[in-house]
Parts: structure tokens; C-alpha cells; sequence
């Protein structure tokens, strides 16, 4: 499996930093033999809401051959959903295994029409703002609707990161995973759906 971390100015980084440390230690189990991720932006550096700088190792590349493509959530998100060129680049996950986002990184992906017909949810007060782009935003922690996997609030990064190492390595590796970072609780309200769109 390959990994896209999609990161930008303005982004709030425990959003990133808590999905990256969980989904990254599945390459101790078997389903993620073989794991490589990339560190991906618009520029060479990006810098998070607070002032902290992070060097990118892969600018603006093709993101059709990735497996799965994670968007954070930041103040940043607002405007980036308006800047055409960074919007055409993530158009290019479209046909990509596994779309992942947490807090308004949803916004993103929305902007991008990777969440037309989907469910879809994002930090509480965004909701109204992530209406527009998909079919129905679902007040839940985390919502899988087919491919596409979208998490609430900043936290909720590693119940995300925590979900998809159950969904690729089973319940097992995630428990193992959680005993790992000292992790003691469950994650509450996971919704999902089929392709379909149903339960």
C-alpha cells in the first residue's frame, strides 16, 4: 500500500500527525507489508496554523498512483477549496482505492467532486459548509460511505487512524496498535455504507 499525505499552509497538524502515527504501524502487520507514503503539497514547505514549518517530499505529484489519499483539516482548508490549481491536483485522486479526510479536510476533498453522491462529516462547525459538495453531511465521529472515509473533530485523527488499521489488519492489529500508544478508548459513533449508498 501507498500513502499520500496531503498537507498545505494552515493546516491544524495534530489532524495530520495522529492519522500518520496509527495508519504508519500498520506496516507491522501483514496486511500492510510493503507500506510506503509520501509527505505531499503544493510547495516545498508548508507551515501549520501555529507557525510550525514542515518540509514536503513530494511536490504536487500524480496522485493516481496511490492507494490511499489522507486531507487534514486547518483554518487553511477555507481558501484552498477556492484555489483552482490546488483543487485540480487533488482531482487527481479520484480514481484512487481509498479517499481519507478528517476535520475539514472534507472541504478539500469536496471542492475537489470526490464526494459527489457520498456521505459525508467534518468538525461540527463546518457542517453548513461541507453541505454544498456531497449528499448528506452525517453528524458522526466517522463515516464510510464505499471508498471514501471522512472523521469529525482534530481527535478524531486517531480513531480514523485506528478504524482503517481494523479495516485493513483487523480488530487484532488495531488492538495491538492501541496498547502502542497507550490508547484507551473506543471509538463511538462510526457510521457506514455500502457503495450503494445504504446501510
Amino acid at each position: 500500500m501507498k500513502i499520500a499525505f496531503i498537507l498545505f499552509d494552515g493546516i491544524t497538524f495534530l489532524d495530520f500527525a495522529g492519522f500518520y502515527d496509527v495508519i504508519c504501524r500498520l506496516g507491522q502487520f501483514p496486511a500492510g507489508e510493503g507500506l510506503e507514503w509520501d509527505i505531499c503539497g503544493p510547495a516545498g514547505e508548508i507551515r501549520d496554523e501555529m507557525g510550525l514549518t514542515v518540509r514536503i517530499g513530494k511536490v504536487l505529484p500524480d496522485l493516481s498512483v496511490y492507494d490511499l489519499v489522507f486531507v487534514p483539516g486547518g483554518f487553511g482548508t477555507r481558501g484552498l477549496r477556492h484555489d483552482e490549481s490546488f483543487i485540480s491536483w487533488l482531482r487527481g485522486a479520484s480514481g484512487v482505492p481509498y479517499l481519507v479526510s478528517v476535520c475539514t479536510g472534507a472541504l478539500l476533498l469536496g471542492a475537489a467532486g470526490l464526494l459527489e453522491g457520498r456521505r459525508a462529516t467534518t468538525n461540527a462547525p463546518a457542517y453548513t459548509l461541507l453541505e454544498p459538495y456531497c449528499r448528506e453531511v452525517v453528524q458522526a465521529r466517522i463515516v464510510q460511505d464505499g471508498n471514501v472515509i471522512t472523521g469529525g473533530g482534530v481527535s478524531t485523527s486517531i480513531d480514523l487512524g485506528l478504524y482503517l488499521i481494523s479495516l485493513f489488519a483487523g480488530r487484532e492489529a488495531m488492538a495491538a496498535v492501541k496498547q502502542q500508544i497507550d490508547y484507551p478508548y473506543d471509538a463511538q459513533g462510526i457510521v457506514m455504507y455500502s457503495n450503494e449508498g445504504n446501510h
